[in-house]
């Protein structure tokens, strides 16, 4: 696939490097010049800009792209990349921060493809999401790690708290919430643990293992 990244920094970059890796095709716009002379040192197609200019966007070949992401930390500016991208016929994924109401997401995930909350899924989400992929499938894009759907039980410990805020290991991510009978989507940054919700889980297999038991209550059984 041929996609377009804009936004070159923390979350662009492993996006960039996991896409490149794979054979995809990538070009990223970036306005700051580090991180310019940075994805070209990477050996990446760089349109230097403004992503939020429809014209630096036009300049990156959005008729051939499959996929454009807006990765940059300011929403606004992503929006008005998916926006582009969807008048050119491409998938499009949002980036998003932890400061957005379930308003403002349903306003938003009406002219996207894909809204992705990086901090909480890591470049592989943003990945998956370009490709068209399944969150449910999520862990395939990885090495060396399990992934399980842990239901919260009537009295897990966890229930009243964030998804997004859950005391985890470090290297183990919550990659998709559903509630009960519900699809399971990206955790928004304010949805709150209830009895009955899915959590998929993605991590070592021994990590696995100890947010197993923090869910269902029984870590210090």
């Amino acid at each position: 696939m041929n996609c377009v990244l804009v936004g070159y920094g923390r979350v662009g970059i492993r996006t960039a490097q996991i896409l490149d890796t794979e054979g995809h095709e990538v070009t990223v716009v970036e306005n700051d010049p580090e991180k310019v002379e940075r994805a070209r040192g990477a050996g990446l197609d760089v349109i230097e800009g403004d992503g939020a200019s429809e014209a630096v966007l036009e300049s990156a070949d959005l008729e051939t792209a499959d996929a454009v992401g807006g990765l940059t930390g300011d929403p606004e500016v992503n929006f008005e990349v998916c926006r582009v991208g969807n008048d050119h016929g491409c998938r499009t994924v949002l980036r998003i921060s932890d400061e957005f109401t379930e308003d403002v997401y349903r306003k938003y995930s009406e002219g996207v493809d894909e809204i992705i909350y990086p901090e909480q899924l890591g470049a592989a989400g943003a990945k998956t999401a370009l490709l068209g992929g399944d969150f449910s499938v999520l862990a395939d894009v990885t090495e060396h790690l399990s992934a399980i759907v842990l239901v919260v039980p009537e009295d897990s410990p966890v229930v009243g708290e964030r998804v997004v805020a859950l005391e985890i290991p470090d290297d183990a991510r919550i990659y998709a919430h559903g509630r009960a009978g519900e699809p399971m989507t990206i955790p928004l940054p304010r949805t709150e643990v209830e009895p009955g919700d899915r959590l998929a889980l993605m991590a070592e297999p021994d990590v696995v293992s100890a947010v197993r038991d923090q869910v269902h209550g029984t870590a210090d059984a």
